[in-house]
């Protein structure tokens, strides 16, 4: 006999130690969900940390670890270290974006939102990104 699971099923911020996905079957705000969300939040933290890292390491010489040290370069063995935890941390972003995404989309299923459509910086709808708002005209000639 099966037993009835209720509420969605989440994506988990983790992997086994074999690399396979986890998933919490329900729980919604129970401990583990508490857990992952707080591990989310950590490893977007640390993501963001790593950005700052890697904009000083790449950067021109405008402050960073490496400015002022007289020789201003970084060795082909920090840049692979650096590429391994940008991966690391990419990978769980990803892992996050993906979890959160299918979480909004249970919670809102026929409310699927239009993607925005691209606009030229100062059309009509156009914000400051160039992103033309929805329902706003996009400035698009025939």
């Amino acid at each position: 006999m099966k037993a009835k699971v209720e509420g969605a099923v989440r994506l988990l911020p983790w992997t086994r130690d074999d690399g396979r996905q986890c998933y919490l079957l329900g729980g919604d705000g129970g401990l583990v969900s508490r857990i992952a969300d707080r591990v989310e939040r950590e490893l977007l933290d640390m993501a963001v940390e790593l950005l700052g890292h890697a904009d000083d390491m790449l950067g021109d010489g405008h402050g960073g670890p490496h400015a002022g040290t007289g020789t201003g370069t970084v060795t082909p063995e920090q840049y692979r270290f650096l590429a391994a935890r940008l991966t690391e941390a990419l990978r769980d972003v990803n892992r996050i974006a993906e979890s959160r995404g299918a979480r909004l989309a249970a919670a809102v299923p026929e409310r699927a939102a239009e993607p925005a459509v691209p606009a030229e910086a100062g059309e009509p709808g156009a914000d400051a990104c160039g992103l033309a708002a929805a329902g706003e005209p996009e400035g698009v000639s025939p």
